[in-house]
């Protein structure tokens, strides 16, 4: 859904804001008797980022029925807010600042919960007999916490797959979507119709730039260890990063080239818009989340589209069916007064099977507890299965929470950027250098 996926435009911003909010935040847990007793008529004040039409109706929809089973809670819901916004109101305090927040920007885990901006979650779950691990899948039960501060809950998430044309698999004579790497390359070189200088058709677009086709998201299917048991970077000694870049550097080459790539890219449509290079035909298969089906089916291409989970590296072929998942969270503000009544609107959001369910069904988002992925109650097109197997795949994998929220995934993906294009020829010096850059920079957010 384009709701979640903005959370990517605004990373590196909200990561900058973040880091204030330590200055504003009482670092008391919600179990410590702090803020009125949940069971008093009271009101909260929800913050979150959803803006669209739709959304807006659907966070309404999710709050009633909360209302409705806690009718002495009463919640002032507050949309389209940014994580920027978010950390003005919690530095300024006062009854407006929100008690719960909502944030796409799941890379900034390890600051809401490093920093003491939310609360941790742990002693609330325990007190109410909720497992964690049993609750929710494995990569969003990782990426809602930090150092073993569970800070926040994962509310509805993102996982990744791949969209193919078949009407360009057929006439290409390519039966099914490709399960290894070695496939999708091949494949990738078939459905490839050059014209001129440039392209009729492009298999799919390799390059980072390449809407979604981020460096997190393509190494999710390498199993990636992003840090040691001390913390510190792991990409120059792990090596899936090496086999990640190597055959993504593979393929750019075997396509075209960076230059010839990033020529064809530059006149292509915007990823949000009916345009989008995959809807109309101009590339076969696409890198994409959850979202981009309902996106693609109201754009009324001339074709089939079909869903798959990406390929795999070949030695990992026994685990097709993974992807990468991410997502949207909330957690309680430690400034609020209201830690009680904040706790119930949490839980409910994040742990009540048909609210998750009911609020999946309105966004068209993958629900984020393993029940609410089994629910029948839950209403998909057919291929929006392949999703919800993917997030509920033991395989499945997430990047992890950081001191300094996403930088390190700033910086390894602007070594992709050298690495494919040429500027950085040496992938073992140039992984180790930006090993470097990641551990300076972690060491100076601390």
């Amino acid at each position: 859904m384009p709701g979640i996926s903005r959370k990517a435009a605004v990373a590196l911003a909200a990561s900058a804001s973040i880091a204030l909010l330590a200055t504003a935040c009482t670092g008391q847990s919600a179990d410590e008797g702090f803020g009125e007793d949940a069971s008093k008529e009271q009101t909260i004040n929800f913050w979150h980022g959803w803006s669209a039409p739709n959304e807006v109706k659907a966070v309404k929809s999710l709050v009633a029925g909360f209302e409705k089973a806690h009718p002495n809670i009463h919640v002032n819901v507050v949309g389209n807010m940014t994580d920027d916004k978010i950390n003005q109101a919690l530095r300024a305090g006062g009854g407006k600042a929100p008690d719960v927040v909502s944030s796409f920007t799941t890379n900034n885990v390890g600051k809401f919960c490093s920093s003491g901006a939310f609360v941790d979650l742990n002693p609330l779950f325990k007190q109410a007999g909720i497992d964690p691990e049993a609750t929710f899948p494995k990569p969003m039960n990782e990426y809602t916490q930090f150092d073993g501060n569970r800070c926040t809950v994962p509310l509805l998430g993102d996982a990744y797959g791949l969209y193919y044309n078949k009407t360009a698999f057929e006439k290409a004579g390519i039966a099914s979507p490709p399960k290894t790497w070695s496939e999708f390359e091949k494949d990738a070189e078939k459905l490839t119709i050059t014209k001129g200088d440039s392209y009729s058709q492009l298999g799919f677009m390799p390059n980072y730039h390449g809407w979604e086709s981020t460096t997190e998201h393509y190494f999710g299917q390498f199993s990636p260890t992003y840090f040691d048991s001390s913390g510190k970077s792991n990409i120059a000694k792990d090596p899936a990063f090496t086999a990640g870049f190597t055959l993504q550097k593979k393929l750019v080459d075997a396509l075209g080239g960076f230059r010839k790539l990033e020529t064809y890219r530059s006149k292509l449509g915007d990823e949000w818009g009916p345009k989008h290079p995959f809807h109309t035909g101009q590339v076969a298969m696409q890198l994409d989340g959850e979202w981009r089906l309902g996106m693609a089916e109201e754009a009324k291409p001339g074709f089939e589209i079909g869903v798959a989970p990406l390929p795999v590296p070949d030695d990992r072929a026994d685990q097709y069916g993974k992807g990468y998942i991410t997502g949207t969270i909330a957690g309680i503000a430690s400034t609020s007064r209201k830690q009680g009544a904040a706790w119930e609107l949490v839980k409910y959001m994040a742990t009540n099977t048909d609210a998750v369910v009911g609020f999946a069904n309105d966004i068209r988002n993958v629900p984020s507890t393993l029940a609410a992925l089994k629910s029948p109650k839950l209403k998909y097109d057919p291929r929006f299965k392949t999703f919800l197997d993917i997030a509920s795949n033991p395989n499945s994998t997430t990047t992890p929470a950081s001191v300094n929220g996403g930088t390190y995934l700033v910086t390894l993906q602007q070594f992709g950027y050298d690495y494919e294009s040429g500027r950085a020829k040496d992938l073992k010096a140039g992984l180790e250098s930006t090993a470097k850059q990641i551990d300076t920079d972690i060491a100076q957010a601390k």
